[in-house]
């Protein structure tokens, strides 16, 4: 299902008074490049390691869309390299949108032209940041783990974006999946480039009580979907009551997302950080 974001302030209310809702968004951003046919990937192919200006206006369009939520996780960005002008968008990203808070995790540098990485943003504070290496043969993977709210039962964001490999993609997911089981409230969100049915994602939903939150369309390519690639999946004890693709065309992914309501006595506003997180690498 996809509506317009315009709905979404009417939705802002929780049905249930004693627990929070948040709007939580996924978003592969293609480093602020605009996709809109196949032959693009090789004409345009220069953009990924050179700068060109239309992308601070992309970027610009994508912080505009990204301010309706309460947590976003987005891939594909860049730390801040020549293509980027320099450019952290993260921090950009955070700053015009605008966020108080924001965590990245660079995966893989090549040299000043590319600085590849994740970032999560959002209105709450987080009290542990963990930046996880996943298993491949080739380095560049990484998952993101972020802690919200209560220390004893926090809420626990993990942010990915996973191999194009089946075998390498299976070894990440079992990874991803002993991280999970640690946590009674956990998020899972990401392009994790293959669709729900793919056994690999369906081994993690069977050794975790992990679930998929059925968006019910094709996020990839974003100019004709055809494939559904970005996914969030949710612990039993979080309430999923939206879940949708947002028909924006920003990048060659649809984003995805979805309203949550927290379990009782879980509230991200409550319980926030007084000091910026030491991130943790593993």
């Amino acid at each position: 299902m996809m509506f317009d974001t315009g709905t979404m302030n009417s939705v802002l209310a929780s049905p249930h008074p004693s627990r929070q809702l948040i709007r939580l968004l996924s978003y592969n951003i293609q480093v602020g490049i605009t996709t809109s046919r196949y032959r693009h990937y090789l004409t345009h192919s220069w953009k990924h390691v050179l700068p060109y200006p239309e992308r601070m206006a992309t970027l610009r369009g994508i912080a505009h869309f990204i301010s309706d939520f309460d947590l976003v996780g987005l891939q594909e960005i860049d730390a801040g390299s020549l293509r980027t002008g320099f450019v952290d968008q993260a921090e950009y990203l955070a700053h015009t949108a605008p966020f108080p808070h924001w965590y990245s995790q660079t995966n893989r540098r090549l040299g000043h032209f590319a600085r590849h990485a994740l970032g999560l943003m959002g209105r709450f504070s987080a009290h542990r940041v963990v930046a996880h290496r996943l298993p491949g043969p080739i380095p560049g993977r990484g998952a993101l783990e972020v802690h919200f709210g209560s220390q004893q039962e926090p809420l626990v964001v993990i942010l990915v974006h996973l191999a194009l490999g089946r075998r390498t993609r299976r070894m990440q997911f079992e990874y991803v999946a002993r991280l999970a089981s640690q946590y009674r409230h956990v998020v899972v969100m990401g392009d994790l480039n293959c669709p729900p049915e793919a056994h690999e994602l369906l081994a993690l939903t069977q050794t975790t009580d992990l679930r998929v939150a059925d968006h019910g369309v094709a996020t990839y390519p974003s100019w004709r979907p055809a494939q559904s690639f970005d996914h969030i999946l949710t612990s039993p004890t979080l309430e999923v009551r939206r879940s949708q693709a947002f028909p924006v065309n920003y990048s060659d992914h649809l984003p995805v997302g979805l309203e949550l309501i927290l379990p009782a006595g879980l509230n991200l506003y409550h319980e926030q950080a007084d000091v910026l997180p030491r991130i943790v690498e593993h």
